[in-house]
């Protein structure tokens, strides 16, 4: 398992037209024998997904993009890796958004939010390869120029908040901020510095919350995130639970 920090010059990247997925090209190139480290970018994607199979939108004009990486850390850390994702994703955005505008913050675990609509989704898939090496990648696709027209949840694009970046400009700050933000990880060593950055772009911390587990829903107060990256839910109960995986809605089940 290799671990150590990264730097700008480490990675590399590779401009598509179209692809049936960014992330399944990713792991195509890793059963190869690529070592990792490379970015893959599509104009338009043909079966691009989300979470648990959703649908991501992928017309032109948004970026798509994914990220091999090859025995990136132990396993255990590889959990807060997401946050630290979101974290490089957040700084990206930021440095195309005009000031003035909505804010812009991290929802737990990885959503991107703009006036606490989503613009970004981020899938970290991983799969062990026939020589025992570990493939994880990390796709991206940012609303830029489109964003889902009948979504379930509340939906931005960059565009409605006065940028006019192209995907490639964009992707050229989401290339610099993933490797800062790899370079301050290492490989999980320093991962209580990359939550303690998260917590300052955080959405909700105090606020009440419901968070649906697959078994149950639980309410409560987000009280922030431990130095895992794993929730904390102050329960109405008094209990302070620490979650680890789960979909967050402030208020009612079901809210925004």
């Amino acid at each position: 398992m290799k671990t150590g920090r990264v730097s700008l010059e480490d990675f590399r990247h590779e401009a598509l037209g179209e692809t049936s997925s960014t992330n399944a090209e990713c792991f195509a190139r890793a059963k190869a024998g690529d070592a990792g480290n490379l970015w893959i970018t599509a104009v338009r994607q043909t079966g691009g997904r989300g979470r648990r199979g959703r649908l991501w939108v992928s017309e032109a004009g948004n970026l798509y993009a994914s990220l091999l990486l090859i025995d990136p850390a132990p396993p255990e850390h590889i959990g807060s890796l997401p946050l630290a994702v979101a974290l490089a994703v957040y700084r990206a955005v930021g440095a195309v958004l005009p000031p003035g505008g909505a804010p812009l913050e991290i929802k737990w675990p990885n959503d991107i939010l703009i006036g606490r609509k989503k613009t970004c989704g981020i899938l970290l898939e991983a799969e062990t390869l026939p020589d025992g090496r570990m493939a994880l990648v990390i796709g991206i696709g940012i609303n830029i120029a489109h964003m889902p027209d009948s979504p379930a949840y509340p939906v931005t694009r960059l565009g409605e908040h006065g940028v006019s970046a192209s995907p490639e400009e964009v992707f050229a700050h989401l290339f610099r901020e993933i490797a800062y933000i790899l370079s301050i990880w290492n490989g999980g060593e320093g991962v209580a510095e990359v939550m303690r950055l998260w917590r300052s772009a955080a959405c909700g911390i105090g606020e009440a919350i419901t968070v649906n587990l697959p078994d149950r829903s639980l309410r409560g107060r987000f009280a922030g995130i431990d130095d895992k990256g794993f929730l904390l839910l102050q329960e109405d109960e008094g209990q302070l639970r620490s979650i680890a995986a789960g979909d967050v809605f402030w208020g009612e089940p079901g809210g925004a």
